[in-house]
């Protein structure tokens, strides 16, 4: 009587089944992974506009995101540490996250805003959060011509332009910028003393 042998599995159907099981391992473990990084989202604080250095924090500033951060959550501002008498320690980017230490108490802040005119016009690009340099040019002894110009005051933000739009190419072209409080009795010497006062763009704010 003829033994008849059972069929070997094919080779390919083998390596077909092991694929499948690869596949759903994968497939549950990205499920795991969006499941786990959905848990560790935290609420955070997001600038909705420009904020200049050393200006006054408050909630209508921001929009509250929730967003995975991992160990870096604790660098980050939440909703509930935004305290009253709050200032900005750096020029925050529309749709920045705030870092902790963007907020500061305005007593340890150390610059203020002064306002200045520039003798040669602004540039209509100029905005705040632009980041500029104050030139001066003192004046000689005649009363009539000035020396030649020096930087007064480096890498400062505008905080406002003060004059309207249109104007900015005129002489007497007024702005409002924050400078360290060091650089206060500089700048107040420069205008009392009749410098000629300029703005030079650095970089652009957006």
């Amino acid at each position: 009587m003829a033994v008849l042998s059972r069929p070997r599995r094919a080779f390919w159907g083998d390596v077909r089944f092991l694929i499948g099981i690869v596949l759903v391992i994968l497939s549950i473990s990205g499920v795991w992974l969006i499941v786990s990084a959905s848990d560790d989202a935290v609420a955070v604080l997001q600038a909705h506009r420009n904020i200049t250095e050393g200006e006054a924090l408050s909630s209508g500033d921001f929009q509250v995101v929730e967003i995975g951060l991992g160990a870096l959550a604790d660098d980050y501002l939440g909703p509930q540490d935004l305290q009253p008498g709050q200032v900005a320690s750096r020029t925050l980017k529309k749709g920045e996250l705030v870092p902790v230490s963007a907020a500061v108490d305005a007593a340890d802040n150390r610059s203020t805003t002064i306002v200045v005119e520039s003798s040669t016009g602004i540039p209509e690009a100029l905005a705040a959060g632009s980041v500029i340099e104050v030139w001066h040019a003192p004046p000689l002894e005649d009363g009539r011509t000035y020396d030649t110009p020096r930087i007064l005051v480096a890498d400062v933000i505008v905080h406002a332009v003060l004059e309207e739009d249109g104007m900015l190419d005129d002489a007497g072209a007024q702005i409002e910028i924050v400078i360290d409080r060091s650089d206060v009795a500089d700048v107040l010497a420069a205008v009392t003393g009749g410098s000629s006062l300029s703005v030079v763009p650095v970089r652009s704010g957006s």
